[in-house]
């Protein structure tokens, strides 16, 4: 599983420019069954997203996609997680 971390840049202000791109990438990533969660980054600095059941550079390829990261508006950060104990409801993330 992998978190992403989309933080924003110096291009922030362009972010409602490419907004309606981003939120149809997030729904790509739900109807796809790759993202569990997104979210906001608190204090206002970017957003996160957890994914799982894609390789490493399939997911790569898809954040590529997102226009937030392709118009530079979020630096992009992914981090993989091999799950070794989850609790009972998360089960399936040890699969």
């Amino acid at each position: 599983m992998f978190i992403i971390l989309l933080k924003f840049s110096e291009n922030k202000g362009l972010a409602g420019q490419f907004m309606e791109g981003h939120k149809e990438w997030i729904k790509r990533g739900f109807d796809d069954g790759v993202f569990l969660l997104t979210g906001s980054l608190q204090p206002g600095l970017g957003g996160g997203v957890i994914a799982h059941n894609i390789s490493l550079a399939d997911l790569q390829s898809r954040v590529n996609e997102d226009p937030f990261v392709a118009e530079n508006v979020v630096t992009a950060e992914i981090v993989e997680i091999t799950p070794s104990k989850t609790d009972a409801r998360l089960n399936f993330l040890l699969e």
